[in-house]
């Protein structure tokens, strides 16, 4: 079984307001990951939620597969969100696939090279690697423990950066999705 665990639990300091739900090519941004984790087909979607979640849950379509959960601490960074939605990944899932709901450009496409990885190789830790630089990653659950105790705004890139020697790199063609952190960044994503 693999997950999927979609990051939108953020206040959007930088971007002024709730960006979780500013629309993007006609629906809310972090519709994006969830529609993208759908069409790879992975096993489960979970949703971690925190700033203004009653106004986020209410924008999204949620599939039959995902459910939304609730980091009460999202003010604490995106480690805390990560924990929660490590947390709360089905006990029979062998990986999953963090997904940031502000990275439109991330398709279905991606998720599945990220599977695909994992299951050849079966690496503790696999990252997308694009011309311009690293894309999502996937964390088995060997390494969950690890990724769970991280504090602070960070995520599953900087566990990669801690263990290397751990990370199975996917090199995909083309430019990185570029990340919505600020309204003008709108434009073009």
């Amino acid at each position: 079984m693999i997950s999927a665990i979609v990051l939108a639990a953020g206040s959007g300091t930088r971007f002024g307001g709730l960006k979780q739900i500013a629309e993007v090519r006609g629906k809310p941004l972090a519709q994006h990951a969830i529609d993208a984790a759908t069409e790879a087909g992975v096993d489960e979607i979970v949703v971690v939620l925190g700033h203004e979640v009653t106004r986020v849950r209410a924008a999204l379509k949620l599939p039959a597969s995902a459910r939304a959960v609730v980091n009460p601490a999202y003010s604490s960074g995106m480690a805390g969100s990560l924990a929660a939605g490590l947390r709360a990944v089905d006990p029979a899932s062998e990986a999953a696939v963090v997904l940031l709901a502000d990275q439109p450009g991330v398709t279905a496409q991606h998720v599945r090279a990220l599977i695909e990885a994992f299951t050849a190789r079966h690496a503790t830790m696999v990252r997308l690697r694009f011309r311009a630089g690293p894309g999502p990653g996937l964390l088995a659950r060997t390494i969950w423990r690890e990724a769970s105790a991280l504090e602070g705004d960070v995520g599953a890139r900087v566990l990669m950066d801690m263990y290397p020697e751990l990370v199975e790199e996917v090199d995909i063609s083309g430019e990185a999705p570029h990340d919505v952190d600020r309204p003008e960044d709108l434009e073009g994503a």
